[in-house]
C-alpha cells in the first residue's frame, strides 16, 4: 500500500452510466471479455439520447466520420473478426466491397436504429463465440494472409478498435450537444 491519496477529483462520468464496471482480479478471458463489453456499453452511451440526425451528422469536418458510420463499422468488424475470421462463417460483409470500401462510413443509407440493431446482434454473435471457444488459444484463418490467430489476439485488437472508436465518438458527441464523460 502506498501513502500516495486518491486524488479527489476523477473523470467526470455520464449521468445514465449503467455500464458495468470491468473485474480488478480474474482470469484473462474473463478480462478480455469484460473490457471488450466496457467498450461496446461505452460506445452506445456515447450515441444515447441523440436523434437519427444527429447521429447522421458529420460534426467534425473534414472527417466524413459520424456516430452512424461508427456503428456500421464496428457492426463489421465484429462480423469481420469473429464470425468470418475466427469461427469461419460464410456470411456477407458488412457495408463494405473493394469497390466502395469506406461505405460504412461515406453512405448512411437505412435506419439507424436498424443499424444499431444490427451491430447489437453481431456483437452477441461475438460474444456466443467467444464463450464457445474452448481456449483463447484456438484459431481462426486470417483471411488477408491465410495464418492462423488466436482468440486472444481478436479480442485485444477488437479492444484497441473500440477505443480508438470510443475516442471519436467522444469527440463527435461534444460537438453535437456538448456532452463530455467517460
Amino acid at each position: 500500500m502506498t501513502d500516495t491519496p486518491a486524488p479527489l477529483h476523477y473523470a467526470p462520468r455520464w449521468s445514465d452510466d449503467d455500464r458495468p464496471a470491468p473485474p480488478y482480479t480474474g482470469g484473462e478471458r474473463e478480462t478480455l471479455s469484460a473490457v471488450l463489453d466496457w467498450h461496446r456499453a461505452t460506445f452506445a452511451l456515447k450515441c444515447s439520447g441523440l436523434t437519427p440526425e444527429q447521429l447522421n451528422d458529420r460534426a467534425v469536418p473534414p472527417s466524413a466520420l459520424s456516430l452512424h458510420g461508427l456503428v456500421r463499422h464496428l457492426a463489421g468488424a465484429e462480423r469481420w473478426w469473429f464470425r468470418i475470421q475466427f469461427a469461419g462463417e460464410d456470411v456477407p460483409l458488412l457495408h463494405y466491397s473493394d469497390d466502395d470500401p469506406d461505405q460504412d462510413f461515406d453512405r448512411l443509407d437505412g435506419e439507424v436504429t436498424e443499424d444499431f440493431a444490427v451491430w447489437q446482434e453481431e456483437c452477441e454473435r461475438s460474444r456466443r463465440i467467444t464463450g464457445a471457444a474452448a481456449s483463447l488459444e484456438e484459431t481462426g484463418i486470417r483471411r488477408s494472409t491465410g495464418e492462423p490467430i488466436s482468440l486472444r489476439r481478436i479480442l485485444v485488437d477488437m479492444i484497441a478498435e473500440y477505443a480508438r472508436h470510443n475516442g471519436h465518438a467522444d469527440l463527435l458527441r461534444e460537438r453535437l450537444d456538448g456532452s463530455t464523460g467517460l
